[in-house]
């Protein structure tokens, strides 16, 4: 008697029991339900037969008989019993799980190592000496089974790499893709809902000038099979100069999405939390008092930061700013803007007396570095724009016109001050005078002005047989201000 089952839903099982094998027995038809409005279940067979659903066991009765093409033998039907399939349950993203049980996981660490500090205090002098003995003696068999331990988490971690989307790069994710977007959508509504009554309307200048870019950028960069949501505050528009300067900056912006930045930094901090728990767990099990245990997780906590967040999101911002500028080149934007942009932030910087972090203690790259990141880019993303069949640039090199209206702001400025201190004469010292803030190069454009811009810039010419636009911005999200508009960006 042999037991053959067919597993048709993900929870019901059809088992049937034959003393023949089981091409004498088969499914004329495949339905899933048998009930008075519906048509019955169908078995075939050419011996006894039962049928076990959920536990309960119906027997079917053939007659056994040869059976052909054209004379199928009998058929034996039988309704009242029904197929049910438990409705889906959706899990929780993988990400907002950890992110949950984060805190949860440094306080288990915690209660653990503690735990061992209590247990090993309480050991009698004559039990502690000979658990010493005992690890001295089995030093070798222990430092094996960490070594096998280690292999095998970087066996782990190596089932999980995964290769960057335009640069080829190899990261390292452990979150799925599928996952981690279902946590950017929880995201998104979360800034909806926060930023409801900040919107820009739809008639808003900033709003439809973020929105004309976006859908440009889009357009010209369908080759990337990638797409997601990001969000744009008004002050990034208080700092840019220029249309292509917005394109740039929003590039960069975009790249982080295109990329799956977010997953891969929220992978590494997973691995680094884990991996640090045993750390933890380890401080909080030899420091004596509960100060030293608190002072060691804090600094375990800053090198952690300082080692690998950190510099791992200072490396990230570059790949951004590296692909940002590509986006940015196949849009028809002038590229030559990007370097400028970040002259322009640090003079900003310099000028409103900002405290600036040197670069191994931030997330991000320094202005200068930025700038000279780019700069170096140039001739690569122009030989890209030109592929593209963009229109030519204009001669005028606008890093060329920034450095010289630099140069004669600070002749200006120094000239000023310069006669302010002959002005002073016999009257003795003066108080000294600071002049008024020189302004940068093409200041900031209004909105308006802005959307001026994108209407040339935004015209259509014909090339390889679809229409190419000369100029796009894409959507970014930019931290400051009142959000512009949520853009959905698809290439």
């Amino acid at each position: 008697m042999g037991l053959f089952c067919y597993n048709l839903l993900r929870s019901t099982h059809l088992c049937f029991r034959s003393a023949h094998l089981v091409q004498n027995l088969n499914l004329s038809k495949t339905l899933i339900r048998c009930n008075k409005n519906t048509d019955p279940l169908h078995l075939r067979a050419a011996s006894p037969a039962s049928l076990f659903l959920n536990g309960r066991t119906v027997l079917f009765r053939f007659r056994s008989r040869t059976t052909s093409l054209l004379d199928p033998g009998p058929v034996l039907t039988r309704c009242g019993l029904h197929f049910h399939t438990s409705a889906p349950v959706r899990a929780l993203p993988g990400p907002l799980l950890w992110m949950v049980l984060k805190p949860l996981q440094k306080l288990v660490a915690i209660v653990l190592g503690r735990s061992i500090r209590k247990w090993w205090v309480d050991l009698p002098a004559n039990r502690q000496q000979l658990l010493r003995e005992w690890v001295r003696q089995r030093r070798w068999h222990l430092a094996a089974g960490a070594g096998v331990t280690m292999v095998i988490v970087v066996l782990l971690l190596l089932t999980h790499l995964d290769e960057s989307p335009i640069t080829g790069r190899t990261r390292l994710l452990v979150f799925s893709k599928d996952k981690f977007m279902e946590l950017a959508a929880l995201t998104s509504r979360t800034y909806k809902e926060e930023f409801a009554e900040l919107m820009l309307p739809v008639s808003d200048a900033r709003h439809q000038v973020v929105e004309q870019v976006v859908q440009h950028l889009a357009q010209r960069n369908k080759d990337i099979p990638e797409d997601g949501k990001v969000f744009m505050f008004t002050g990034m528009l208080d700092v840019v100069t220029d249309i292509h300067q917005l394109t740039i900056v929003l590039g960069h912006e975009m790249a982080h999405a295109l990329l799956g930045h977010s997953a891969e930094e929220a992978s590494l901090s997973h691995v680094v939390d884990l991996l640090s728990l045993i750390l933890l767990t380890a401080i909080w099990a030899m420091c004596p008092q509960d100060s030293l245990a608190l002072l060691g997780q804090w600094v375990q906590g800053k090198l952690s930061q300082l080692m690998f967040h950190r510099p791992y999101s200072r490396k990230l911002e570059t790949e951004a700013d590296e692909v940002g500028l590509q986006l940015a080149a196949k849009a028809c934007a002038d590229v030559r803007a990007g370097p400028v942009f970040w002259q322009q932030m640090e003079i900003r910087e310099q000028l409103t007396g900002e405290p600036t972090l040197p670069e191994w203690l931030s997330t991000h790259p320094s202005h200068r570095n930025r700038f000279t990141q780019l700069d170096r880019l140039i001739p690569q993303a122009l030989e890209l724009r030109e592929s593209c069949v963009c229109p030519a640039l204009p001669p005028t090199d606008p890093r060329a016109v920034f450095s010289q209206s630099v140069r004669v702001l600070l002749e200006d400025t120094k000239n000023k001050e310069r006669g302010v201190g002959e002005e002073g004469g016999l009257e003795g010292p003066r108080k000294p005078h600071r002049p008024p803030l020189p302004q940068i190069p093409a200041s900031p454009l209004p909105s308006a002005a802005l959307l001026t811009q994108t209407a040339p810039l935004l015209s259509s010419k014909e090339s390889q047989g679809s229409k190419v636009s000369e100029l796009a911005v894409p959507a970014a999200a930019a931290e400051g201000g009142t959000p512009v508009s949520e853009e959905r960006s698809t290439s």
